[in-house]
């Protein structure tokens, strides 16, 4: 074996590796309908959860995920588990509820658990004021935080239909994932909110707000109603900044593939996130409503995930640049086509400075499976240069195969999960290509080409005669490298070679007599270095 297939076989297993949460096989969550109920007297939450579970191979035992009640008396405490009336046998500790059934299971079979629990969130339901001095309560479940306050299967792998049904006091708005259902008062002080959402979604984007709102229909996009909710006190700057929505959901929905959900809201709270993307709800910081509306690369991020994290979800953490480059990247098309090609192109230019900076800070690959700590996957890798990948693809595939490309994958892995290998497959399918090398050096491999070399011309033959290296450590990358040849009158030649090994020198003619060699006129290539003049 070769060094260089050597390290292809280890890059390839590497794609098959899985993040450290215990899965269980046997079991598919179906549906979870929780019913919360809050007051203003403390923050004790009252719970109870209807697990709808299909079992998909025979077994008499299974575990949810729901955190424990700590020393100081934070955490969930379970007051009894039944089937269909009766009780059920189960253990609470290491933050895993076991639960036994009366019987073994068999494969196909499905059965409702019912879990009855309350107390106090550590995390996961954001409880408190806001910077109006107002109460409220915001889900925030991302990345694994979702079992803080739910029983449930706290993993993306495993994504679910969901009702919240919130019993508040009468002064609240509840917004929710899905639609509203039903409100109603149930006595002088209380009344339940009923939201739905029949399309099935990660934990990690299952939410919950509760709080003073203000509310505006903005429009619709296909019969998709946009929402906006606002804190009262700000409602004429977030209705305002949230007003772009509109134009952005008629961008994504009609250059990638019909949205998954039945309405679109975009809600001022209390998340830690610079934007939470949950599905038909995405949550905002509170600061992010100022009436300037320069906050729109944010908003496009977010509901560039509704079709890519929320409905096309990685099957595995190690793979979430799925969602978050996808996002990173969708929300810079959306820019080029609001504002032109040339906002694309800055926002790629400093999104490369970031990648570099970060590599210096920590050489890793984009996909990344030494990572134990799995809120350590979100860094400058998943999104600015997983961003990037999909950028070079898109000049790689050319614009019509990439968007061929982008459809069917949309289109195959809907409400569905998925992993880089089955992102690459349609892709090549779609362009024809075999793109192996492509994806394994820049998503599974750590870096990125550092260009060197020199040029210079030749009057007599009317070539430009160029050196090029790669002086990165490692096995040379292979890329497709764009020149830009710029002559004494400001005109550009633009040519192109292809690069597969670590030294190779070109002869380019050109009717021009250059005063520049410039690489990557068109910012396509994720590389850093430059060519001197000799």
């Amino acid at each position: 074996m070769s060094k260089i297939l050597g390290a292809l076989l280890l890059i390839n297993s590497l794609a098959f590796a899985t993040d450290p949460y215990v899965r269980n096989a046997a079991i598919d969550v179906q549906q979870y309908i929780f019913q919360i109920e809050v007051n203003d007297s403390t923050d004790v939450i009252s719970g109870r959860a209807d697990v709808i579970i299909l079992f998909k191979k025979p077994v008499q035992e299974f575990e949810l995920d729901l955190i424990n009640k700590d020393n100081l008396g934070k955490g969930m405490e379970v007051a009894g588990v039944s089937l269909k009336g009766a009780s059920l046998v189960f253990t609470h500790k290491s933050n895993r509820l076991r639960i036994v059934m009366p019987s073994m299971m068999k494969a196909n079979d499905q059965a409702t658990i019912t879990i009855v629990y309350k107390g106090i969130p550590q995390d996961g339901l954001v409880i408190g004021k806001n910077k109006f001095g107002d109460r409220g309560f915001f889900g925030d479940n991302w990345p694994d935080r979702g079992h803080h306050w739910l029983p449930v299967v706290d993993h993306p792998s495993d994504k679910a239909a969901v009702d919240f049904i919130i019993i508040a006091p009468l002064h609240y708005a509840v917004i929710a994932n899905g639609i509203k259902i039903e409100e109603s008062p149930l006595d002088t002080k209380r009344k339940l909110t009923h939201w739905h959402e029949e399309v099935p979604i990660p934990v990690k984007v299952m939410v919950a707000g509760i709080a003073r709102f203000a509310i505006q229909y903005v429009g619709k996009v296909n019969d998709i109603p946009v929402e906006s909710w606002v804190f009262p006190q700000n409602k004429t700057e977030g209705f305002y900044d949230y007003a772009v929505a509109v134009k952005m959901l008629d961008y994504f929905n009609g250059h990638i593939g019909s949205y998954s959900y039945k309405k679109l809201a975009n809600v001022q709270s209390k998340t830690r996130w610079g934007g939470m993307e949950n599905a038909s709800a995405i949550f905002y910081p509170e600061g992010s409503v100022n009436g300037k509306a320069d906050d729109e690369g944010t908003i496009a991020h977010e509901i560039a995930h509704q079709w890519f994290g929320d409905s096309a979800s990685e099957n595995d953490w190690y793979h979430v640049w799925l969602s978050e480059g996808f996002a990173t990247y969708f929300s810079n098309l959306y820019l080029e086509y609001a504002y032109g090609h040339d906002r694309l192109v800055k926002e790629e230019k400093i999104d490369r400075e970031e990648v570099i900076a970060y590599f210096l800070e920590k050489p890793a690959p984009v996909v990344d499976t030494t990572i134990t700590n799995i809120s350590d996957v979100l860094s400058v890798n998943t999104y600015q240069k997983g961003g990037w990948a999909i950028h070079m693809l898109r000049h790689e595939m050319g614009e019509i195969d990439f968007w061929k490309g982008i459809r069917q994958y949309y289109a195959t892995y809907k409400n569905k999960n998925v992993m880089t290998a089955d992102f690459q497959r349609v892709m090549e399918q779609a362009s024809g290509k075999d793109l192996s090398i492509f994806f394994n050096q820049w998503l599974f491999k750590a870096g990125h080409p550092k260009i060197s070399g020199s040029w210079h011309f030749d009057g007599k033959s009317k070539t430009v005669n160029v050196e090029i290296e790669q002086i990165q450590p490692g096995v040379p990358f292979k890329f497709s490298l764009d020149f830009g040849i710029v002559g004494a009158d400001g005109r550009q030649e633009l040519t192109t070679a292809q690069i597969n090994s670590k030294s190779q020198k070109f002869t380019f003619s050109t009717s021009l007599i250059p005063t520049n060699l410039i690489l990557d006129p068109e910012t396509w290539l994720l590389f850093e270095g430059s060519l001197k003049q000799k």
